[in-house]
């Protein structure tokens, strides 16, 4: 895990010994045991990653400022590494040591300031093909206002593509051989894949919660409960403006919160998961079942045709709740992100080549090669030939694609402009550990600086992942206010393993525990640091 600090969040990985530092704030305590098992989600049996038995794994629920105090237990045969996704700590292999085979290791992660709906999940190789991956609730403190009612029921929904290879391991062999891996077998809720395989009961006339998120690997997908809307009111830790949706497009890695009202007549109707911009449509169904009901009703889907206008026009409409609160009593509107002057631009372009005759993915024509040390540790020991700070442009390259371990260099404090440029005829998807940003434009064609004018500068949903259409641009705001080592990489998680990814190093000369905390007593070292003396810190 990180061992580094956002806003006073403090997160720990040690061997077998805990360390607290929020000893104010309640703890929850878990214990893990990962390993293989068999599921039949196709209909015949696969092996894939489970947690205490569990596909998908446990579902955690907290508070915002509890500690979370997690005991991991790998009886893999390989290494295991967790990525708790948006509880600003990293997880990925560019800044923590894996858990060994037959080793455990307990996580400590302070959920400060958060609030909110995400998943955690496996970041090693394509393990997240396998499972290993589960829900995070974070739920706001009693005295902080949510800006709607208490719903009479939450519902989670882990949606995602999935392949009926017998083992994660053949995808990745596929990948390491430089071809691309085939189109998914179904789409799976839950651990689900067959055709209404499971329900779930409502009482008319109640309003549910339903937080839906994308785990899957590649595809883009749709959400709609047929005969019934959608009220958006939570994106990634963001209350949104209440907007009514027929149906909602969900793209990799993104998570969503939606309320239901029970309003039609007490049947049973259909809950209906499809892809998006693919030729060949996937889908799995689920029932929403009325108590009292009578029997089925069929209503007719709503997706439109259209599917690249409808659904860059609903990303425009989602926006921040500006009188809302988030975790604190201040509302979410209260950091004007319009008033700050830009102090960098970068424009990433993605791109896709072969490169000694493999597939490879790139941003601005690097393709990323993991170092055989995590950079982070790299970085604190000062070990050199590990990786290279503006080893990636800010701008594309016309050069043609090349490997390199990519990190590029960024000022603390530093208020960049991200725009991610995508050439290609497929969706991205995008993901910076560590840091939310302001969704502020997108649109079709190429980014330009008069594209500025039609930019949201006033109520941007704030989040940590964002779609890139095709042949479209996007363009985000980020504050950089969390010093470390972080991860910019495709969600796309093909793209990601095959080189779509870099690390954002966020330097401060200035060493201060409000920025970033030291190296824990008992971190793990791994590769070229594997052979360093115990740090030994006074917290």
């Amino acid at each position: 895990m990180r061992w580094w600090q956002h806003r006073g969040v403090w997160m720990i990985m040690t061997i077998t010994t805990i360390s607290f530092v929020q000893a104010e704030d309640p703890k929850r305590f878990f214990d893990w045991r990962v390993t293989y098992g068999k599921i039949s989600p196709l209909g015949h049996s696969q092996r894939v990653i489970l947690i205490n038995g569990q596909f998908p794994g446990p579902e955690i629920h907290s508070v915002t400022n509890d500690n979370l105090i997690i005991n991991v237990h790998n009886d893999l045969d390989e290494p295991f590494l967790l990525s708790w996704k948006n509880s600003y700590q990293d997880g990925v292999y560019g800044t923590t040591c894996p858990i060994p085979p037959g080793r455990n290791y307990t996580y400590a992660l302070h959920v400060k300031n958060q609030i909110g709906s995400f998943f955690y999940f496996p970041s090693l190789a394509v393990q997240k093909a396998a499972g290993g991956f589960g829900a995070l609730r974070i739920f706001s403190r009693p005295h902080i206002p949510v800006p709607f009612p208490q719903p009479a029921g939450d519902f989670t929904f882990l949606i995602g593509d999935w392949y009926s290879q017998d083992d994660h391991k053949t995808l990745k062999a596929l990948l390491d051989r430089g071809r691309k891996i085939p189109l998914p077998d179904v789409v799976l809720l839950n651990g689900h894949g067959l055709t209404f395989s499971t329900s779930f009961t409502v009482h008319k006339g109640k309003t549910y919660r339903f937080r839906i998120s994308n785990v899957g690997l590649q595809h883009s997908l749709n959400f709609e409960i047929l005969g019934h809307m959608l009220k958006l009111v939570e994106v990634e830790g963001t209350h949104t403006v209440q907007s009514m949706y027929t149906s909602i497009d969900i793209h990799v890695g993104q998570s969503y919160s939606v309320l239901v009202t029970m309003d039609q007549p007490p049947q049973n109707y259909s809950i209906v998961i499809s892809t998006r911009f693919t030729e060949t449509q996937y889908n799995v169904g689920s029932t929403l079942h009325y108590s009292n009901s009578k029997g089925s009703t069929f209503v007719p889907s709503r997706q439109p045709s259209d599917e690249l206008d409808f659904s860059i026009k609903q990303a425009r409409s989602i926006k921040t709740n500006l009188t809302a609160s988030g975790p604190r009593p201040n509302p979410q509107g209260s950091y004007h992100y319009s008033r700050i002057k830009i102090s960098r631009t970068l424009i990433l372009e993605s791109s896709a080549d072969f490169v000694n005759k493999k597939q490879r993915y790139a941003i601005n024509g690097i393709s990323f090669v993991p170092a055989d040390t995590p950079l982070k540790l790299a970085d604190y020991f000062k070990i050199k030939g590990v990786f290279n700070v503006g080893s990636i442009p800010d701008m594309p390259s016309r050069g043609g694609m090349r490997l390199d371990t990519a990190v590029m260099g960024a000022h603390h404090k530093a208020f960049l402009e991200v725009v991610f440029q995508n050439p290609e005829n497929t969706v991205q998807s995008y993901h910076l550990d560590g840091y939310n940003f302001w969704v502020v434009g997108m649109d079709k064609g190429t980014w330009s600086q008069a594209s500025r004018r039609a930019y949201n500068l006033r109520d941007a949903i704030s989040r940590s992942t964002t779609q890139v259409y095709p042949k479209t641009w996007t363009a985000v705001y980020v504050a950089l206010d969390n010093v470390g080592m972080w991860n910019l990489r495709s969600e796309v998680w093909t793209r990601r393993y095959l080189g779509q990814q870099f690390y954002l190093r966020v330097y401060s000369p200035v060493k201060s525990q409000r920025d970033e905390y030291p190296i824990p007593k008992n971190a793990l070292l791994c590769g070229r640091a594997s052979n360093r003396q115990e740090i030994y810190i006074t917290h």
